[in-house]
């Protein structure tokens, strides 16, 4: 039978939910942020914003034994030492668990980061108190660093030399015509050979003679 609207669960990876039969008096719920003073000339102490820190969660209440109305959420819950095992092997497997406060809106995924026990309390035999800090849980998100050790390696073009330019040696019977028609397959390109020759062959194009060196464009 529930008491009030408030119910504290805990639910692990395998979506098992474990609600406490005795809620806390009271919790302690805290969510920091990281907040840098520095000291700024002719202005004075300002604050820089850093980045939230993890949030926590701390109370303390007891397993009971046997059910009571008057205090108990609800009946046929895990007797108080089964509690402890599953508690503390949720800690030290490491498992992350999400807490959850029903009527409120804290849902956080947690680890269990302290929990301390006072078994057998005078005037309630077989009840287990306890007190216990829950941390977030905040996944990693992992990035990939470029280094030279995992750069995929571009395929290495292999270095060609600046193509150099053809040259003709002139022989005998040769006309830039007639060498024109050979190189280009057009005779009538025969200017282009005598503007880039101009310096070695002179004014008149009709005129070159054999072992002159000519540069084929």
């Amino acid at each position: 039978m529930a008491r009030n609207h408030v119910e504290f669960w805990l639910k692990d990876r395998h979506n098992v939910y474990m609600r406490l039969p005795v809620n806390p008096e009271s919790i302690e719920y805290s969510s920091p942020f990281g907040l840098n003073t520095v000291n700024i000339a002719n202005l004075g102490e300002v604050a820089i914003p850093g980045e939230r820190g993890l949030k926590q969660v701390s109370f303390s209440s007891f397993f009971p034994r046997d059910y009571n109305a008057s205090y108990c959420e609800y009946d046929n819950f895990p007797l108080p030492w089964e509690w402890v095992k599953k508690i503390e092997d949720w800690r030290d497997d490491r498992r992350n668990i999400r807490l959850i406060i029903v009527g409120t809106p804290i849902s956080i995924p947690v680890f269990v980061e302290e929990f301390t026990l006072e078994p057998e309390k005078a005037g309630a035999p077989g009840d287990v108190y306890y007190s216990i800090t829950l941390k977030e849980y905040r996944p990693i998100k992992a990035r990939q660093l470029v280094t030279a050790a995992n750069t995929p390696k571009q395929e290495q073009r292999p270095k060609t030399d600046k193509a150099q330019p053809k040259t003709h040696t002139v022989a005998k019977g040769d006309s830039l015509f007639k060498i024109a028609k050979s190189v280009y397959g057009d005779g009538n390109q025969w200017r282009k050979i005598y503007e880039a020759n101009k310096s070695v062959i002179g004014k008149n194009p009709d005129k070159i003679y054999p072992g002159q060196k000519l540069v084929i464009a």
